[in-house]
Order: structure tokens, then C-alpha cells, then sequence
């Protein structure tokens, strides 16, 4: 049941069209209780930050009374400091089991002290830290805020604890730090698991307008959101704050998130915010301490791909830098350990075992389908192929290569990143060893792949957002060129960093990027998200005997996960991929 209609239950006497926009009824626990016990509220500043250097911050600290410090705490945190005459709300719906015992801590936005203040301004970071996308605020409260927290006491001298699990979180504010509540939570759900959201801030002032298409493609993430605004609400330069806010709605709606709402007729201020509060976090803390668990997303490519209860698996971890995940017809995935030297291989759903291979002489691996393994080197410049018996073969010199495929034709290509500020190269060394320059006017290109049917040739480019698409003739050489899939960029790069890509037998393109995994129609079009457990994607491939287990190589850990798709392999006969829907 929405939020307006319960305020209709406490009125039944009047429509809803018959209340005044900015005349809301006010909820038992906003007012002070009889026989209710009262926490206390402590007033702090934090100095020095170093997420946002120079930065200091207030904060407050509201310490429920019946918290007795012998365990820790639920927290919910909420920007722009004290709203809602939220520790009164608190002490109401607490006392009434309406919400379990929760500490408050309300923070303001950061502001940079001047030296001068009779002839010069502070540096205001509201806008600077709340607005943006990006994970530096959610650092901010977990690694400074928070911690700076359980370094006070209470009045009467009680430590204050505060619950380290996600789903103990709730985090909130109003306008820009509605969003800024909202980013903490998409960019840390396994630390804020619940969001009260006022009149969100989810437009282009830097970058909000992005969270309805992002929470579409996205994989959901284990958030539950309660989102408030008015009619009257903003419409300025950066967009139209009630229509943004209503995009939200239906983007977390289609893409199975557990949301609320309470819409009215006000405009940009906290009335109705504070009005609707208690019961937002009634519903917020519904069924705690249950976990919160994602619902059934509408995106078709996601449901396309992903297993229902199949989430990623930790394979090994602890390497130097893991790249150049490859795949052989028996379905053993194997990749390098670039800074400690090592190839490992990975059999069926074991563990990786570390090969007697020099992986200094591999940066891209491909496989044929009796097994020989090709790998490029930018470190010896040489194209090498290894027989099953390991038997090391010089395909080709002069070639400083990062990545390399091997078609089923024999053709081999191969990208040369000659540097960020001069043109690569892409190679092409037939199976008679002839070498040719192909494409000699593309910045760094890095990964590659063929589409299914083996007549166009996919190339990653990681100082930009786009992957290139050509064309293959029949002698192997290259044509129309074309920047073809658009990728997204996070808020804290300038690129999608694309790496490592392959194909689904259907078609779509996979694409390793500093989001994760993107996954791309035939079209071209970033239909799905599917982000990794920690840091950004360099390779992949899918392995295992039937190859639909997505193997991922990430920083210093290597992660599967099993999906409904077939991987397409260079090394078997090329098949029709289907055709791009709407």
C-alpha cells in the first residue's frame, strides 16, 4: 500500500484532490510521547578528510536509550545533518518495536574552511560530494564518518557500536542528499541496504539523470527505497525534479527493486518529507531482520542471461594481475598471472593450478580446436604458438601485441597499442605466415573479438568508450570501420577502460569494463550490467564443458559464474547469430 493512501486511512473523510499540497496530517510518532524514553543527541566535527582533502564536517549523534552499548547498533545516516525531527521519530518508533534499536548520525555536506573569511569564501562541497556519481561518498561515510563515530561516547560513557552489516543500514536525506543517500547504497549494497529518498536530486546538475537508464541495464542490487516528491517540485536548467523522481520509480519498479512512494502536489522543500518520515521508516525496517533480496528484473537480456540463484564465485585470489582469460575446445579456461610470470589452467569447476609456462611471453591467448595454444607478447614482440606437447613455435616477429584471436580459418589478428598518445596497429598473420598492418589509425585498441559467424571483427579501445567494428573480406583484411558500441563511462573516469570482450552464441558482445561486465546487443547497444563482486574486469571467456560458465579475470582474483548462454568459440564452425530486437 503506498504511502498516500495510508494517510487516507487516517482521513477518511477527505479525497485526496481536497488536500491542501503543502497541509499534510502529522504522524503519532513525530510528536513527543508520554511514557516514552528519550535518547540523546551529541553534537561532533570532523576535520581533515582525506577523501575530500581539506574538508570539515558537523555531525550529530543521536544514542537511543534503549541502547546499551553490549552490541552494536543498527545506523541510519542522513545528509544535510538533522531533518525530519528524525530522533524524536526515532525515539516513538523504537519504543513501539517499529524499527529495531538504531543509531543516528547525521552529517553535514563538507565545506573547506577559508583562511580569510572577512575577504574570502569557504570552499562549499555540497553539491561537489552529493550530487556526482561515483563511490567517494560512500567511502567517505565508511571509512571516515562512521569510524569517527564509534570513536565518541555516549554522555553517561557507553561505547557507541555501530552494526558493520549491510542490511543493519539504512542511509537518507533530502534533494541533493537524497541522491547522494541513493549513490551510497548503488555503489556499497552490501553496506546500505535501505534508502529514504526526498525529493531526489535525480537529474543533470553532475550526472544524477543517469541512474533511471543505469538501474534498467544493471543486474539489481539488494536496496529497498522509499522515494517522496511533489508536482511543484524544481524545473530548471538541470531537468524537472518530479518527473526524475517518477523515472526512478518506474526504473527500480522494472527492474525489481523493492520501492515505495509518496508523491503530492508540494514543491522543493522538506514538508512533506518530514511528514511522510515515520511511516517511510516503518516500511523501510518492514520484516527486519530479514534480508533484503532482489526481485525479478523486466530487463529481457538480463533474464536472457543470468541464472536465477546463480551469483559469482570466488575461483582464486591473491595473484599479482590476472589477464588474458582463454578458453580450449576441451573447455579448460586458462590466464595469466601477468606480474608474477605464470599461466594457470582451470578443469571443470576446480581450482586454478599453476602451469610450467613463462606467462612473460603471453599477454593474449587464443586456442584452435586440436589445442594449440597462440599467445602475443608486447614484452618479446613475438606472435608464439604452443602444440600440445608445449612445444614453443615463432608465428611471427616484430609484433608488439597485447590480444589475439584465432579464427577457424586459421587467420590470427592481433592488436598492437603502440601508446595512449599515437595510433595502434592491428595485425593480421595468415596461416601462411604472411604478416599485414590492417588498421594502422586506432587509439590503443586492446581486446578483440569475432562475432559468431566469423565475418566481423569486434576491437576494444580502452582510452575511450567505444568498441570498433569491421567488416572481414575474404582475403582476411579489413572494412568499414566504425565506432559501433557505445559504452558507459563511471563518474570517476574518463573512460570505460573496454578490455577484454567475447561473444554469446546469439550474438551479444560481453565487454570487460571498470563497470563490469557490459553487455551488448547486435546492435551495438549496452543492454545489460552485470558488475563483480570488487574492482573492474580486465578478460573473460566461457569455459567448462558445455562453456556457459563466465569466467572473469579481476585484479588479483579470477571469479565464475554459470549462465544460461553458450559462449561462440574462434575454434568451431561459425554460426548465424540472431537478429537485434527493439
Amino acid at each position: 500500500m503506498k504511502i498516500l493512501l495510508y494517510f487516507l486511512l487516517l482521513l477518511p473523510a477527505i479525497a485526496l484532490s481536497q488536500v491542501p499540497a503543502e497541509d499534510y496530517p502529522v504522524d503519532p510518532a513525530s510528536v513527543e510521547q508520554p511514557g516514552v524514553p528519550k535518547g540523546e543527541t551529541l553534537k561532533f566535527v570532523l576535520e581533515n578528510s582525506r577523501i575530500f582533502p581539506g574538508e570539515m564536517h558537523e555531525y550529530w549523534v543521536y544514542i537511543p536509550a534503549q541502547y546499551d552499548g553490549s552490541k552494536p547498533a543498527c545506523v541510519y545516516v542522513n545528509q544535510d545533518g538533522i531533518q525530519s525531527n528524525a530522533p524524536r521519530v526515532f525515539d516513538n518508533l523504537i519504543h513501539a518495536k517499529e524499527m529495531p534499536i538504531t543509531i543516528g548520525v547525521f552529517v553535514t555536506p563538507g565545506r573547506v574552511v577559508t583562511a580569510d573569511p572577512a575577504n574570502s569564501l569557504d570552499r562549499y562541497n555540497r553539491s561537489f560530494e552529493y550530487d556526482g556519481l561515483g563511490d567517494a561518498y560512500a567511502r567517505f561515510l565508511l571509512e571516515e564518518l562512521l569510524p569517527a563515530v564509534e570513536q565518541q561516547k555516549a554522555s553517561d560513557g557507553r561505547a557507541i557500536r555501530l552494526s558493520k552489516i549491510g542490511n543493519d543500514r539504512a542511509v537518507g536525506g533530502t534533494s541533493s542528499g537524497a541522491i547522494a543517500a541513493f549513490t551510497a547504497a548503488w555503489e556499497r549494497p552490501n553496506e546500505f541496504s535501505k534508502v529514504f529518498s526526498a525529493i531526489g536530486t535525480y537529474v543533470d546538475l553532475r550526472g544524477g539523470g543517469r541512474y533511471p537508464d543505469l538501474i534498467r541495464k544493471y543486474e539489481p542490487k539488494p536496496i529497498k527505497i522509499f522515494l517522496q516528491d511533489g508536482s511543484t517540485d524544481h524545473n530548471i536548467y538541470a531537468g524537472d525534479w518530479w518527473m526524475a523522481n517518477q523515472m526512478m520509480e518506474r526504473a527500480l519498479t522494472f527492474a525489481g527493486y523493492s520501492v515505495n512512494h509518496a508523491w503530492g502536489e508540494g514543491g522543493h522543500n522538506g514538508k512533506m518529507a518530514a511528514a511522510v518520515f515515520p511511516a517511510a521508516m516503518r516500511w523501510l525496517w518492514k520484516n527486519y531482520p530479514a534480508p533484503i533480496v532482489p526481485g525479478k528484473t523486466q530487463n529481457p537480456m538480463l533474464n536472457d542471461i543470468l541464472l536465477p540463484g546463480e551469483g559469482w564465485q570466488l575461483v582464486g585470489k591473491d595473484y599479482g594481475f590476472t589477464e588474458g582469460a582463454a578458453v580450449n575446445a576441451k573447455g579448460e579456461v586458462y590466464f595469466q598471472d601477468i606480474r608474477e610470470g605464470k599461466t594457470y589452467k582451470i578443469t571443470g569447476g576446480g581450482k586454478p593450478v599453476a602451469l610450467n609456462i613463462d606467462s612473460k611471453k603471453a599477454s593474449g591467448t587464443s586456442f584452435t580446436e586440436d589445442g594449440t595454444r597462440f599467445t602475443s607478447s608486447m614484452t618479446s614482440n613475438q606472435v608464439l604458438s604452443y602444440d600440445a606437447s608445449g612445444k614453443e613455435k615463432v608465428v611471427a616477429e616484430k609484433i608488439p601485441g597485447n590480444d589475439l584471436v584465432v579464427a577457424k580459418n586459421g587467420n590470427i589478428y592481433v592488436t598492437s597499442p603502440d601508446g595512449i598518445d599515437k595510433p595502434g596497429k592491428l595485425y593480421l598473420i595468415k596461416p601462411n605466415g604472411e604478416k599485414i598492418v590492417v588498421e594502422d589509425n586506432i587509439r590503443y585498441p586492446n581486446g578483440l573479438t569475432l562475432t559468431p559467424d566469423q565475418t566481423q571483427l569486434y576491437v576494444t579501445t580502452s582510452s575511450s568508450r567505444w568498441v570498433w567494428l569491421f567488416s572481414i573480406r575474404k582475403d582476411g583484411t579489413l572494412a568499414n570501420k566504425q565506432r559501433y558500441n557505445w559504452l558507459h563511462v563511471p563518474d570517476n573516469a574518463d573512460f570505460a577502460w573496454p578490455d577484454g570482450a567475447k561473444c554469446d552464441t546469439a550474438g551479444r558482445l560481453y565487454v570487460a569494463t571498470n563497470l563490469g561486465i557490459q553487455v551488448c546487443d547486435q546492435a551495438g547497444r549496452v543492454n545489460a550490467i552485470i558488475p563483480l563482486p570488487a574492482g573492474s574486469p580486465s578478460n573473460l571467456c566461457f569455459g567448462g564443458r558445455e562453456f556457459n560458465t563466465l569466467y572473469v579475470t579481476v585484479g588479483d582474483k579470477v571469479y565464475r559464474r554459470k549462465v544460461k548462454v553458450r559462449g561462440a568459440n574462434p575454434f568451431e564452425n561459425p554460426v548465424k547469430p540472431m537478429k537485434p530486437k527493439l
